[in-house]
């Protein structure tokens, strides 16, 4: 299929796409990699009048860290992060996340924070965003904005963007030499949609125990969630079988499942208790 007709705008600076975005609203849609606002507009489920295509907006090209960040730009692509980009544990989780991503053609041509604006349930960089509560930097005619991650996701392909913005940046923090982690993700398919994904990551001190942890669960609600009973529970103890398996049946209490053809509530639930379970015992692999 083929989609509706619009009107095609390739701006080259921010300055001129944030006067693109304020002229147009509603009408507009952002075109980064493409690769889920085409298809969209293919099945006739997306119908924007105005196409904004960002590729030449140079301003948006980056990689760099920054004050304890990796500071990710809005044309930097999936493929970036097939290897370690930083040396720092997070560059290896970046490294391990992307593998799971859809397929390499996806991957050459996608977005970080193109992913992160489509907002997707079972979307990898979302999840890791929230399980990092990264920072997304916005901006629009009115000025630029910095929105946490956790705060970001308001539902299925709902974020905190207004029609006249755009993510500029996403501002990762740095994990450190004392950090490990484990993620866990299962699809039908390879390349498919999650059905459920879940990131832990722990921070080990000199006695081998936790500092402190993050569990992020994507996949099995309408956006990924962290769930902080689960950290505390983890907080200054040992590792264990034991409280890895307690951790997980709190995981698993504290979710709300949806439902579709994929699997019932109950489905995503046992699997948010199982990948749980694995995503910490993987923490101590490393």
């Amino acid at each position: 299929m083929k989609p509706p007709p619009f009107e095609y705008h390739k701006p080259t600076t921010i300055s001129k796409l944030l006067e693109l975005l304020e002229a147009h609203s509603h009408d507009a849609r952002i075109l980064a990699g493409g690769q889920s606002l085409m298809p969209s507009m293919n099945f006739r489920l997306s119908r924007p009048e105005h196409v904004i295509d960002i590729n030449l907006i140079e301003e948006l090209n980056q990689l760099n860290v920054r004050n304890n960040k990796l500071v990710v730009g809005a044309l930097t692509r999936h493929a970036t992060f097939e290897s370690p980009v930083i040396d720092d544990p997070l560059g290896s989780l970046l490294a391990t996340v992307c593998q799971h991503l859809a397929h390499w053609p996806i991957r050459v041509r996608g977005t970080f924070a193109g992913s992160l604006a489509h907002a997707d349930p079972a979307a990898e960089w979302c999840l890791l965003a929230v399980a990092l509560d990264a920072d997304i930097i916005i901006r629009s005619s009115q000025g630029e904005r910095a929105v946490k991650a956790s705060e970001f996701f308001k539902g299925g392909f709902q974020t905190a963007l207004t029609p006249n913005e755009v993510i500029v940046e996403v501002h990762l923090p740095l994990l450190g030499e004392n950090a490990r982690y484990g993620f866990m993700e299962i699809s039908r398919r390879t390349g498919d949609f999650a059905l459920a994904m879940v990131l832990s990551i722990m921070w080990l001190d000199s006695q081998h125990q936790i500092e402190r942890a993050s569990v992020a669960v994507g996949g099995v609600q309408s956006y990924p969630i962290r769930v902080f009973a689960a950290e505390e529970n983890l907080a200054n103890a040992a590792p264990s079988k034991d409280l890895f398996e307690v951790t997980s049946e709190i995981v698993a209490q504290s979710v709300n499942p949806m439902e579709d053809i994929h699997g019932d509530s109950e489905f995503r639930r046992d699997l948010a208790r199982t990948l749980t379970f694995r995503s910490l015992e993987r923490t101590l692999d490393q």
